[in-house]
């Protein structure tokens, strides 16, 4: 995730991120967009993909797990487009990492040594463990609206 607080922390190009899948950065790319505009009516795909700096051939695999979750309505036609399904105050971090099914990478290790869970754990398991903790722990308590209250922007920079 592209988060910034300040100045620009971007990752150097190819580089990925620790943390999140590109799927999971993607979707929170989106949500942040759509709470952005979210008194503003619905935002299209070709919007989308502008405005969150997702390739547009990966928006609708996104959108449609954030609809499939509940967490965002679709509609299509003349006046179609995505929306938040409910308020953004609402709808924290990591049901959007939920809904994208973050969590089923958690067995991978992060450093590329394979199977890693506590019952075969790799030589940085416990340290990598802790950091994941308070990072859902965040991602749980974070909504889409505190996020920019605290001042985190996952969009990237233009």
């Amino acid at each position: 995730m592209n988060i910034r607080q300040g100045g620009d922390m971007s990752r150097p190009h190819g580089a990925q991120p620790m943390l999140l899948t590109q799927t999971a950065e993607y979707a929170l790319r989106a949500m942040a967009v759509l709470a952005a505009r979210w008194s503003t009516g619905r935002v299209t795909s070709s919007q989308l993909a502008r405005d969150a700096n997702i390739p547009s051939h990966y928006v609708s695999k996104v959108m449609r797990r954030l609809v499939v979750a509940g967490l965002v309505d679709a509609r299509r036609g003349h006046h179609g487009g995505f929306r938040l399904a409910r308020a953004p105050e609402e709808i924290t971090f990591m049901q959007v990492l939920d809904a994208v099914d973050f969590q089923s990478h958690e067995k991978h290790c992060a450093f590329g040594l394979g199977a890693c869970d506590p019952d075969n754990p790799c030589i940085l398991h416990p340290a990598y463990s802790a950091l994941q903790d308070c990072f859902f722990a965040w991602a749980e308590s974070t909504t889409l609206v505190s996020a920019r209250e605290q001042g985190v922007d996952v969009l990237p920079a233009r």
